[in-house]
């Protein structure tokens, strides 16, 4: 599977986790109701789907790469769904992040 594609994965994914967390807390800080939370959960559900499409067999690595999208991801939601506006040091960390989950994806490994 090639970078492109495993790159295409964490962006659905994490569309789904954040998605899914931000309709969770939509339901309940928001008072949007259960419709937006059961959204949610299943948000949720779909991301644990399609973080097994990823190449790599290892579970503590995919999530921990996950996390690095996480922090990137939820960043980026926050300033286009409410308006946040991350600082140079939210940025900084980011990046961090992303370049910490491209090592632990992609780095050249022996056997595997």
């Amino acid at each position: 599977m090639s970078i492109l594609r495993s790159a295409a994965l964490f962006v659905v994914a994490a569309l789904f986790e954040i998605g899914g967390a931000w309709l969770i807390w939509q339901g309940v800080r928001e008072h949007r109701g259960w419709l937006w939370m059961t959204g949610g959960v299943l948000a949720l559900g779909a991301y644990g789907f399609v973080a097994t499409f990823q190449p790599d067999a290892h579970f503590g690595r995919i999530l921990a790469a996950y996390g690095g999208i996480f922090v990137a991801g939820s960043l980026l939601w926050g300033a286009v769904a409410d308006g946040y506006r991350p600082d140079r040091w939210d940025i900084t960390g980011a990046l961090i992040c992303l370049a910490g989950m491209a090592v632990i994806m992609w780095a050249p490994r022996n056997g595997g």
